[in-house]
């Protein structure tokens, strides 16, 4: 048998036994790897520096360094976060609607776990804990396969998880990490119908693409963030400075940083001192005819640029005309994630708001808030750039399902 059938026998019942336990139980058990993460800080680094050595070694991008890298004040946030989600209200049980029929039915819509979630992703260890402490809150198990670049640092994560389960009501199976290299056990997770309720790949778009592509299993997808940010005419200056550094410097390498920024050509004037903010913070600015013209240390901007996701200190920079002309470039070049306008002009703002297509739309905010933790659902288990079932920052109540109680007494169809 391999490792992923083995294991997710286990999980699918581990699950059963979670689903059946109250908030109180699966809070305990989210405080009990809170405190164990923090007691574990020095091996879990430990852990973490052999594969950052491994990384530097294969010449990995230093952006990709940035997602993999695990230091103390990290993990203090990890931990933070894990008891974030166990002081959030527990989903499960919840009465989404009631209703009695004519002929004196009851049904009652009510909030269920998932069952098993199988994720998918990519040099970022700290999805490992978030998903855990996320599935667990939300009554599901759930099965890991990380990136073999982040192989030390998730297990060691896990075994402290798993570790920290056992002297709780929730069995230490709700969580594993499949440990097998190469692309052939994610092929077979995309086919483990028997087991998996639902697959969630996190990562870039090529992992992203094979996944919903190619899964019998059904996929929530997460999505890649091509995300712009707009300096509409009646933009103020200095905030629409602050945000657009905000949104490109503050972390380069995550999926809600600004790659691409839209000037109205009446605001080109005024967009000197941001351009040199940016060049300042060392992110290197590729424009087109006009940007350059004002800010010549620019390089030429090429239709690539506009559609690349640059995960690092990169940003294209294109004149519009108009609003219109803004939005039609979001909608030809955007993923679907997290689209800003900067402007004093509501009118404006509500046009945008209205009209472009993404899961996040925001007005005078950076898209660095494109977030589990900053929207309050304690973390995510990833954001979704889809319609169905759950859009943008996936917290619990996007991770569970629901089922019909039908109560009668003795009721026949006709």
């Amino acid at each position: 048998m391999s490792e992923l059938l083995d294991k997710a026998r286990e999980v699918k019942e581990a699950a059963a036994v979670l689903a059946q336990l109250g908030a109180g139980e699966k809070n305990s058990a989210l405080y009990c790897i809170a405190e164990a993460l923090r007691e574990n800080t020095d091996p879990i680094i430990e852990a973490n520096s052999m594969d950052t050595e491994l990384g530097r070694r294969a010449g990995m991008s230093a952006s990709l360094l940035d997602r993999l890298t695990l230091n103390e004040a990290r993990i203090m946030d990890i931990a933070a976060g894990v008891e974030k989600v166990a002081e959030l209200h527990d989903p499960i049980g919840e009465v989404i609607e009631e209703f009695e029929r004519p002929n004196g039915m009851i049904i009652t819509k009510v909030r269920v776990p998932l069952g098993v979630i199988g994720l998918i992703y990519e040099a970022r260890p700290n999805v490992t804990v978030d998903s855990a402490a996320l599935s667990l809150k939300a009554g599901s198990g759930v099965i890991l396969r990380g990136s073999d670049s982040a192989i030390n640092s998730n297990k060691k994560l896990v075994e402290v998880i798993r570790a920290a389960l056992s002297g709780t009501a929730v069995p230490p199976g709700c969580v594993t990490l499949i440990e097998t290299g190469g692309h052939g056990v994610v092929d077979e997770m995309m086919n483990l119908t028997q087991y998996l309720d639902v697959l969630i790949p996190r990562g870039g778009a090529a992992l992203i693409s094979r996944v919903v592509n190619n899964s019998r299993v059904p996929v929530l997808e997460t999505g890649s963030g091509n995300c712009h940010v707009y300096f509409h005419r009646d933009a103020d200056p200095e905030m629409a400075e602050n945000i657009i550094v905000n949104a490109k410097v503050q972390r380069p390498s995550v999926c809600n940083a600004a790659e691409t920024l839209l000037v109205h050509r009446d605001f080109l004037p005024r967009v000197g001192p941001a351009l040199q903010a940016l060049k300042d913070r060392g992110v290197t600015i590729h424009g087109d005819d006009a940007i350059r013209e004002i800010f010549p240390e620019a390089l030429p901007a090429t239709e690539e640029d506009y559609a690349t996701e640059y995960l690092s200190l990169d940003i294209a920079v294109k004149t519009v005309d108009s609003l219109e002309g803004a939005i039609e470039h979001i909608s030809g070049y955007g993923t679907k994630h997290t689209e800003c306008i900067v402007t004093q002009d509501a009118a404006a703002a509500q046009k945008f708001l209205n009209e472009v297509d993404a899961a996040c739309v925001n007005h005078n905010v950076s898209t660095r808030f494109t977030d589990g933790f900053e929207f309050g659902f304690g973390a995510e288990i990833g954001i979704s750039t889809q319609k169905m079932h759950a859009r943008g920052p996936m917290g619990l109540r996007e991770i569970t399902s629901y089922k019909y109680l039908v109560r009668g007494n003795g009721q026949v169809r006709g």
